[in-house]
């Protein structure tokens, strides 16, 4: 789904992806783990194409497409969907109407009609009582006045709403109490599946108890240094980066 080759990539004059490679496939869930620096927040940064991050080198495809050639608008049409490790508030723009508003944006770029009311209302309650969200909370503005838990979990819920083909999550578990990351972990495992991919990008082994990642990757130095198994994250967690510093 997802091919990144010899990925370099600066902010402002630092270059901080220094040829990093990695291929994500259908149905895989790969979580990177790294020290603070190494580039875990640019790399997902660089895939939805925000602003001020530059590719100077090397290649990303996204379903057989070029992904850096895409607006970031155009990548969410196409199926990407960019969790951020501190989602921000918009005051004045309800929940339902800015979820309603980007899920119609996304099926008119992909050449679909608008999902009606009743449609939209159906589909709200559905993944709001699988993800135990209260309605009224979707009715306030976006992450306006919440917890860091409650915009973590506002987050899992509208990955399951947009139902995008491939997530990368910039450390989703971030700040959050045991029962928030057991919610947001089940978000997850409600998303994955034979037709969906995974990025999760963490600090923690903690959250991969809850959601038993296919690979895991050390990402040290802008460049993946070490890939394995689930057992991976358990030595890191035991061991730390130390041996991985340049």
């Amino acid at each position: 789904m997802l091919d990144i080759r010899n990925l370099h990539a600066n902010v402002g004059d630092r270059e901080i992806l220094k040829g990093l490679s990695l291929s994500v496939g259908a149905g895989e869930v790969h979580a990177i783990m790294g020290p603070n620096g190494a580039g875990k927040s640019t790399l997902a940064h660089v895939l939805a194409g925000r602003e001020g991050y530059e590719v100077t080198q090397g290649s990303v495809t996204f379903l057989g497409a070029d992904l850096l050639a895409l607006a970031p608008h155009e990548r969410a049409a196409a199926g990407l969907f960019l969790g951020f490790q501190y989602p921000v508030e918009i005051p004045g723009v309800s929940n339902l109407l800015f979820l309603r508003t980007a899920l119609n944006a996304q099926r008119k770029l992909r050449g679909e009609g608008e999902i009606s009311g009743a449609e939209f209302l159906k589909a709200v309650k559905e993944e709001a009582q699988a993800l135990g969200l209260d309605m009224e909370m979707l009715k306030r503005g976006v992450n306006v006045g919440f917890s860091g838990g409650e915009k973590k979990r506002n987050e899992a819920f509208q990955l399951a709403l947009l139902k995008p083909k491939f997530a990368v999550l910039d450390e989703t578990d971030s700040g959050l109490d045991i029962d928030a990351l057991k919610v947001v972990a089940a978000g997850v495992n409600r998303f994955r599946g034979p037709d969906h991919g995974v990025l999760l990008i963490t600090h923690y082994q903690r959250l991969l108890d809850h959601v038993a990642p296919t690979h895991v990757h050390v990402l040290v130095g802008g460049r993946i240094v070490e890939s394995g198994g689930p057992e991976l994250a358990h030595r890191l967690e035991a061991e730390g980066y130390e041996r991985h510093a340049a």
